[in-house]
């Protein structure tokens, strides 16, 4: 019996949505059947990356409500500049498509509150883009994690230390008002992970954090950017254990871009990132053991996360499918984004933040 195909809208095709677009391409049973973006610049090179052949293929909508309209469109990829998250899931929801939504869901206590109740009574899929969770190293780390590799986990430490925020149509990158603030914006994947891995609810966070070296000199309409560069923020979960994350991004001559290491009570496990190595040191005998996770040169090469787009979109579709349950839900992007929140305010009130003073 032959598998009907997929086809795929495209909200949003600044620089991830090509990332997307070069995925989708790639998995067999997906379409890409439509695109749209209100910047003319971004629609020309969607088709670029599209090709002669594809670019046909993809009707050019004038606006989302189009596209969400359109009984052809099986499912929407969300890619839109992070301040529009909200507006389109309400309506991309209201559709009843299957929805892949990148991270993060939104920028505000209250939009994330609203779109993550909206999703929990979606009918379609409904996906958080979290690539993180995806890349080849980082899933076997969480998996030898969750076998008893480390025996009982007490502190997760991940570390990003990389390049600065990269320019985006309309510049909308470098405001927290538009971001959420990076703490949401870059590190609500990083909050994720914790979440996944410690399988525990986070109490309270206390992050000291900046912007010290990145976007000094730049002014936008006489604005000054206020993202925060660098940071070191702690989590308390409440089964005991507490996590750790040190983000730099100006730090983009690392050998590795992201290191994560667990200690349990019988061991410690690292993994690094784009190396591929994970380090298994157990406490008796003193005994480090290296090995090696190698990642599919098609994958590495459909994106810049190491991967993790491509096997991401894999479990995506096979959830729309029915093949698969999803993965990364509502309450997963709404934990990220309340995570993240809390480590904005801490950050600018030097204070810890209890997690009850934003979550419902």
């Amino acid at each position: 019996m032959t598998q009907k195909t997929i086809r795929y809208g495209l909200i949003g095709t600044g620089m991830m949505g090509y990332e997307h677009i070069n995925n989708l391409k790639l998995m067999p049973g997906a379409e890409i059947a439509g695109i749209t973006d209100p910047v003319p610049q971004s629609i020309q090179l969607a088709q670029a990356f599209l090709g002669d052949e594809l670019k046909d293929k993809a009707k050019v909508y004038p606006d989302r409500q189009a596209m969400l309209g359109d009984p052809n469109i099986d499912a929407v990829l969300i890619s839109s500049p992070n301040f529009t998250h909200a507006d389109v899931l309400r309506d991309a929801i209201a559709s009843g498509k299957h929805v892949l939504c990148e991270k993060p869901l939104a920028t505000t206590i209250e939009d994330v509150r609203d779109v993550s109740a909206l999703a929990k009574r979606h009918k379609g899929v409904f996906w958080v883009g979290m690539e993180y969770r995806y890349m080849p190293p980082a899933a076997r780390f969480i998996e030898e994690i969750a076998q008893g590799k480390i025996g009982r986990l007490q502190m997760l430490a991940i570390r990003e230390h990389r390049f600065p925020f990269l320019k985006k149509v309309g510049d909308w990158n470098r405001f927290s008002k538009n971001t959420g603030g990076t703490m949401v914006e870059k590190c609500c994947h990083f909050f994720d992970l914790m979440r996944l891995i410690v399988k525990a609810k986070p109490v309270r966070v206390y992050c000291s954090g900046a912007m010290d070296v990145n976007h000094l000199d730049e002014r936008y309409d006489g604005r000054v950017p206020d993202i925060i560069d660098n940071s070191y923020t702690i989590v308390d979960f409440d089964n005991g254990v507490r996590a750790m994350l040190d983000l730099c991004m100006f730090a983009e001559g690392s050998k590795n871009q992201e290191e994560i290491a667990a200690v349990g009570d019988s061991g410690k496990l690292e993994v690094f990132i784009p190396d591929g190595d994970l380090v298994f040191s157990p406490r008796r005998p003193k005994n480090p053991q290296t090995f090696h996770v190698a990642v599919d040169e098609t994958a590495l090469r459909a994106g810049t996360h190491h991967g993790a787009s491509y096997y991401q979109h894999q479990a995506f579709l096979r959830a729309v499918r029915g093949e698969g349950p999803v993965e990364v839900g509502a309450d997963d992007g709404y934990w990220a984004v309340v995570m993240g929140l809390a480590a904005e305010r801490s950050a600018k009130e030097r204070r810890a933040v209890e997690i009850s003073e934003l979550a419902l």
